[in-house]
This record gives C-alpha cells, sequence and structure tokens, in this order.
C-alpha cells in the first residue's frame, strides 16, 4: 500500500480549528496519522478523529509527524501540510 511521511512545524491562526482539519480529510480515503512526542510519551492519532486531535494539544511550534497511507495519500498529506503551515 502507498504511503508517504513528512515531519512539519505547526503554524496555525486563531480562527483555525481542529474540527475544520478533520473535516477536510473525511472525503479522503487515505489514512491520515500525527505522531507528536508530550511529555516523553509518543501519541499517534487519525487525524480523522475529532477526539483524538484533542488528545494532542497542538500548539504553534510543535514538530509533528504526518504520515498518510492509502490511494490518494499524497493529495490528503498536501491537505494538511497545507492547512498547518
Amino acid at each position: 500500500m502507498k504511503s508517504i511521511t513528512k515531519t512539519i512545524t505547526i503554524q496555525v491562526s486563531d480562527e483555525q480549528t481542529i474540527v475544520d482539519l478533520s473535516k477536510i480529510l473525511q472525503s479522503y480515503q487515505a489514512d491520515v496519522l500525527i505522531k507528536k512526542v508530550l511529555n516523553g510519551n509518543i501519541l499517534e492519532v487519525n487525524i480523522k478523529s475529532f477526539l483524538g486531535l484533542i488528545t494532542l494539544r497542538l500548539q504553534n511550534n510543535d514538530r509533528v509527524e504526518i504520515l498518510a497511507v492509502g490511494e490518494d495519500c499524497e493529495e490528503a498529506l498536501h491537505k494538511v501540510v497545507e492547512y498547518f503551515t
């Protein structure tokens, strides 16, 4: 199965919400995961999961790894990178 990974630094405005991001990705077949180290623990959640995103407590300047897996993974990853940077 096709996959792609990219490490990014979060840069979002106050108007952007994780709900918006989750909705954007619902139209993609790819599974898109985000990985963050929080308090020494590695957390990895599906970006389509609103509750999972809440647990990450994403903030500007956080370094995260995005992994997209599936048929349309490149397009889905591009949307995530575009949203977060």
